[in-house]
């Protein structure tokens, strides 16, 4: 049986990432994600957002806290994390980290990582990288033997394209992972909640106009 995790898509996740920072209704959540530019990871519709809120409500991980209007604009109804919500995201982005099966999760868990302590991320982003070492070597070893083991050798390049460009993206994608962690480790790398600047104040007023 399917758990409210296992249900949860990534674009309910970073819907309920941005109710970690504040109550918000759909409308400022779709303009805060556009201008953060988090629609370059998922599809951000007016559609599929209110139907994700909808879909979060009724499994109990947000909850309607009001409905208001503002001169001539439509209704708004505000949504607050519930306990189960704040849970969800870290659970979830927990689950995420270390795998490399699931491309796009991996994106939203990357980009929610900061819900998590600095040191768990380390760990979960330490067991990736050693699985995409011993996938990328797999894929070495065996684009090796392939070579050896071809008669003529020549004619089996034109069949190793596509696994020696997923070894090389395998082995960047590692390459880069290794040095994000030594920059994660460092005291100086800003980690977790921080004081809300006038920035982000001033990008939340505009999301909500």
């Amino acid at each position: 049986m399917k758990t409210a995790i296992d249900r949860l898509t990534p674009l309910g996740v970073m819907v309920l990432a941005l109710l970690r920072e504040d109550d918000m209704h759909p409308y400022e959540m779709i303009r805060l994600m556009r201008h953060r530019h988090d629609d370059r990871i998922l599809s951000v519709t007016n559609g599929t957002m209110y139907h994700t809120v909808a879909r979060l409500e009724k499994s109990g991980l947000v909850a309607d806290i009001g409905v208001d209007r503002d001169g001539n604009r439509p209704e708004r109804t505000t949504y607050r994390l519930t306990d189960a919500g704040h849970a969800a995201v870290v659970d979830w982005v927990r689950r995420e980290l270390p795998r490399l099966d699931r491309p796009t999760e991996f994106r939203v868990a990357l980009a929610e990582a900061h819900n998590l302590a600095r040191d768990e991320t380390i760990a979960l982003l330490s067991t990736r990288l050693a699985a995409l070492a011993r996938t990328r070597d797999d894929l070495a070893d065996g684009i090796r033997h392939a070579r050896e083991s071809a008669a003529p050798p020549s004619v089996i390049e034109q069949y190793l394209i596509e696994v020696d460009r997923d070894r090389a993206l395998l082995a960047a994608d590692h390459d880069w992972l290794a040095a994000l962690l030594e920059r994660l480790a460092h005291p100086d790398f800003v980690w977790g909640s921080h004081e809300k600047t006038d920035r982000y104040l001033a990008q939340r007023e505009a999301a909500r106009s």
